[in-house]
């Protein structure tokens, strides 16, 4: 009943604009010049309104208020599209029966108003619908630029193009209500801190990506922890070097916090490789004192077998022309000495089975695995698509995240969770970490490490 009732105040909001876009048919219509202008003026003051007077009361920010805005603005030109139809059938046949001589229609009727009619109506449209994209663009992260890339090509296709906008429509519109839902509940949660652990939390990146504040590794997960009262710090170590070079700048990052903060210790988060650099950090460079908790997001604690296997079957000059290349990028990214080979080559299984002997986690660090399952290759985009597949080939049965299996990701004696998602769409290496900053049906990544601080915070970490 909610949903029909909006649906109604949708239709009779969209009336006036439907309208204004008839206004060379209105004109002739209405015979009282001062009431024609009357009609007229308050139709564009309207329209304007529509266009440039944006929604508070149901967002929770500006940013939501925009996208509010914008969704109005799809859905008016929506409706108004669909209106127009019997609308200007109507006049067609009209005209068409005058012409046939079988029902006489008004003077003013003609053609060439029909098309000034129709050119009026698609100038008023275009401003609906140009307005409503823009604003989708700048405000929404769960709209694809397929979608937008399907306008541009098809913006002129009759039904196809109206087709695209609901699309666009519907798609920000579930995003806005699942954003303004969060919103609340941090308002509603504010006071409690639920994220406001003893220790502050050090976030450490995996292997080809640094810790980038414009496109950040973590995506909307650190400014959720923050809402909810955590200190959030980053790793900061170049983005592929071996684990002992890499836990070195980690080590380094530690005590920088530490001395920053006046903290004792701090929590850990690591996900993939940087599971491996902090253990070493702590097993060999004795940071053990100062870290309360590690918890390891989807790292290869046993390596990756497969990886193993690609490396046997690509020649050497080729590795070499792929590290050069790859030093020869994120040099100028910020790393000094990146090393595409020696951060690959810790990750093979025959290297883990060393570093697990000569690093294992000291029992005075409370330690937990996290590892998520992928359950077709593309629900992820490439690259993990394809690392999907060559896990697959290598090992069917293995229940991966697209680069890790679930028995590489858990350490004997540590508690482990296994991820799983009903359904086909999975939860991937990338979507642990909101790499693609989309809302997956059934799982809330922010609201995932909410959770983990919650839980370190009752720990009394």
């Amino acid at each position: 009943m909610k949903r029909f009732l909006k649906f109604l105040i949708d239709i009779l909001s969209a009336v006036p604009l439907l309208v204004l876009g008839n206004a060379f048919c209105l004109w002739h219509t209405v015979q009282d010049i001062k009431i024609k202008l009357i009609i007229l003026f308050f139709l564009i003051i309207y329209y304007l309104g529509c266009l440039f007077l944006p929604e508070r009361k149901q967002a929770q920010s500006r940013k939501l208020a925009v996208l509010s805005h914008g969704i109005r603005l799809i859905r008016q030109g929506c409706i108004c599209s669909v209106m127009q139809i019997p609308v200007s059938g109507n006049q067609i046949s009209t005209l068409l029966m005058n012409h046939m001589m079988i029902h006489p229609a008004p003077e003013w009727l003609n053609s060439g108003l029909l098309i000034g009619n129709l050119l009026m109506f698609l100038l008023m449209l275009a401003g609906l619908f140009l307005g409503g994209v823009f604003r989708t663009v700048v405000s929404s992260k769960q709209v694809k630029p397929i979608w937008y890339l399907f306008l541009i090509l098809f913006w002129w296709t009759p039904v196809i193009n109206l087709i695209i906008f609901h699309h666009i429509g519907k798609i920000a519109r579930k995003e806005f209500y699942f954003e303004r839902a969060k919103a609340e509940l941090n308002i509603a949660r504010q006071e409690s801190e639920i994220c406001k652990t003893k220790y502050p939390v050090l976030l450490v990146h995996g292997i080809f990506f640094r810790d980038w504040q414009i496109f950040n590794y973590w995506g909307r997960i650190p400014a959720e922890l923050r809402k909810n009262g955590a200190r959030i710090f980053y790793g900061k170590q170049q983005s592929a070097q071996s684990i002992e070079k890499s836990a070195l700048e980690l080590h380094q990052q530690i005590h920088a916090v530490l001395e920053q903060t006046g903290a004792e210790k701090i929590n850990i988060i690591a996900h993939s490789k940087g599971g491996l650099d902090s253990r070493y950090a702590i097993a060999k460079l004795g940071d053990a004192p100062y870290v309360a908790s590690l918890t390891t997001i989807s790292t290869p604690h046993h390596g990756c077998a497969w990886v193993d296997d690609i490396l046997q079957k690509i020649p050497e000059s080729m590795q070499n022309w792929l590290d050069n290349k790859y030093r020869s990028v994120f040099q100028v990214l910020g790393d000094t000495s990146p090393s595409f080979l020696e951060g690959v080559y810790d990750l093979t299984a025959e290297h883990s089975k060393i570093f697990n002997q000569e690093c294992p986690v000291p029992e005075e660090v409370f330690c937990q695995c996290r590892m998520s399952e992928m359950s077709k290759a593309f629900s992820a985009p490439f690259p993990l698509w394809f690392s999907y597949l060559c896990m697959k080939h290598f090992d069917s049965s293995a229940e991966s995240d697209g680069l890790v299996t679930a028995d590489s990701a858990c350490l004997n004696g540590k508690a482990f969770d296994l991820l799983k998602l009903s359904g086909t769409r999975g939860i991937s290496h990338g979507d642990m970490i909101d790499l693609n900053r989309e809302n997956i049906p059934g799982f809330d990544v922010r609201e995932y490490y909410v959770s983990i601080l919650k839980e370190l915070k009752q720990k009394g970490f």
